[in-house]
């Protein structure tokens, strides 16, 4: 299989058709889905040749996991990043803050509309119908993230132990994803008994009731 071509070394030109693109396939993607979204149908959208589907990405399955890895790589990033904000910033970082920096970079990407929109679609459009590399998602998002959220855990808390740090993480994104889920659920519904969903206030309760976890093990009641 032909590897996609690396726009930064050929030129701002051919940096723009990659990225037209990746933004049109993203988009059809979302809205047709994998199987329902043709070569030809990119090319026409992005007004590519259908050979540039072939020169810069090695074809349809390839533009489908290059769309992904760059999203991957941007959400990633920004998770990183607010680690590194906290744990940079003071000597003696507040667990809530790594928390709360942490929670704001995890759902903000995802619910400002645009962009998180047609994610959260491709998102659930490959969790029916899977087309990317089995571990790509773990390798590229989940184990790097893990790692680095896990560190500085054990820093601020070094009571934890490696296991216990695992189950604080997952339960950490299970209930920020749970978040995102709902507001967009409760938002599209005529439910006026449903509550709003306002991501400041459910950060906060997340923290709070995350860092109260945590310290739940210091003192021994969560063994």
């Amino acid at each position: 299989m032909t590897a996609p071509r690396q726009g930064g070394q050929n030129g701002s030109g051919e940096k723009g058709v990659q990225d037209r693109l990746m933004e049109t396939a993203e988009d059809l993607f979302c809205n047709r889905g994998f199987n329902e979204t043709s070569v030809r149908d990119i090319a026409a959208v992005a007004d590519c040749n259908i050979a540039s589907v072939n020169y810069y990405f090695g074809g349809k399955d390839n533009l489908y996991v290059e769309v992904w890895r760059r999203r991957l790589a941007q959400m990633r990033d920004i998770r990183l990043a607010s680690i590194e904000k906290v744990m940079s910033s003071d000597d003696r970082p507040r667990l809530e803050n790594l928390l709360t920096s942490y929670a704001n970079a995890f759902v903000e990407p995802l619910v400002d509309g645009g962009h998180s929109d047609r994610f959260l679609s491709l998102m659930a459009r490959e969790m029916v119908e899977p087309h990317l590399p089995p571990e790509m998602f773990l390798k590229e998002m989940i184990v790097p993230v893990m790692g680095a959220l896990g560190e500085a855990l054990q820093r601020i808390c070094p009571w934890l132990t490696d296991r216990q740090v695992r189950l604080v993480i997952l339960s950490i994104v299970g209930q920020l994803i749970e978040t995102v889920i709902a507001k967009g659920m409760f938002e599209r519904a005529d439910h006026p008994e449903l509550p709003t969903v306002d991501l400041s206030e459910f950060v906060e309760h997340i923290v709070r009731f995350s860092a109260a976890g945590i310290r739940a093990y210091q003192n021994g009641a969560g063994e």
